[in-house]
């Protein structure tokens, strides 16, 4: 799906005025829970994508056409998991990196951990980002030296500095795959769950201590729960050491993991991941 031609700049909208990114992401994020209102989760069809991306419906293809509508300005890339990538993006400072319905599987199913992901990339770092889960009402913006809310209150990550008890959420896939097997046993307490951007935004929010995937996700996935974490005061990191850097020709990083700086000492042993040539 090609992205619509983007609408000119608005006064006050130059580069690094992240108050008015965040009055896009949240204009975008009430168009999409609009749109998915239109949408019984449960009971919508689903067909796969090719080569095994998983699966795709219409709701997510008509918050994609709203959010590339309303997000991108003009000199703005756009990197979106429903539309044909256009690599024009990669001569961007700014760039959106979007999930228009992040966790399709679960929205299919019926189960509540689903959302809508918007991030804001520049100069290759998420800045702003914002995450709605029509499906529980929840909502987490935030941004760079703005702060977070959640549903429209302060928020920031958890300040739990023991790992004992702490609430890690994992990928419900791959907890169901028996990736997770190795932390049988860890003082910590493995919730599984949907989408990772779903996750990463009740870290941001102070909800769960921590977050990690084992296998590499895309940029789309992960760029606002990046963005949320970061402005929430916590720490993302990939798990095999390589740089964290968005709007890559090949979009996708290794396995991330986001938390509070005061669990990394206990945290950071038990991230290794597990390889692979590419998301799943």
């Amino acid at each position: 799906m090609s992205r619509p031609s983007a609408s000119p700049l608005s006064p006050g909208e130059g580069a690094g005025d992240l108050s008015a990114v965040l009055a896009r992401i949240q204009e975008g994020l009430d168009a999409a829970v609009a749109i998915l209102q239109g949408f019984r989760a449960g009971s919508v069809l689903a067909e796969a994508k090719s080569g095994g991306r998983g699966p795709v419906t219409e709701a997510d293809r008509a918050v994609d056409e709203a959010l590339a509508r309303i997000l991108p300005r003009d000199g703005e890339g756009w990197l979106s998991e429903e539309s044909r990538d256009d690599r024009s993006r990669l001569s961007r400072r700014r760039v959106w990196a979007v999930d228009p319905l992040d966790g399709t599987k679960e929205f299919v199913e019926g189960v509540p951990e689903w959302c809508v992901s918007v991030g804001f990339v520049e100069d290759g770092r998420p800045v702003a980002g914002g995450v709605a889960n029509p499906a529980t009402g929840e909502q987490v913006l935030g941004a760079v030296g703005h702060g977070v809310t959640y549903n429209g209150r302060a928020a920031r990550v958890s300040d739990r500095r023991d790992v004992q008890g702490a609430v890690v959420l994992a990928s419900r896939s791959e907890v169901s795959r028996g990736d997770w097997d190795r932390y049988r046993g860890a003082p910590f307490t493995v919730k599984p769950m949907g989408s990772v951007a779903y996750k990463m935004a009740l870290v941001a929010a102070g909800v769960a201590d921590a977050t990690w995937t084992l296998a590499p996700k895309h940029e789309w996935d992960v760029a606002a729960g990046v963005a949320l974490v970061t402005a929430a005061g916590g720490h993302v990191r990939t798990l095999d050491g390589s740089p964290l850097l968005f709007n890559q020709e090949r979009p996708w990083l290794s396995g991330l993991a986001a938390y509070p700086q005061g669990l990394a000492a206990a945290l950071e042993p038990s991230l290794v991941p597990l390889g692979g040539p590419g998301p799943r």
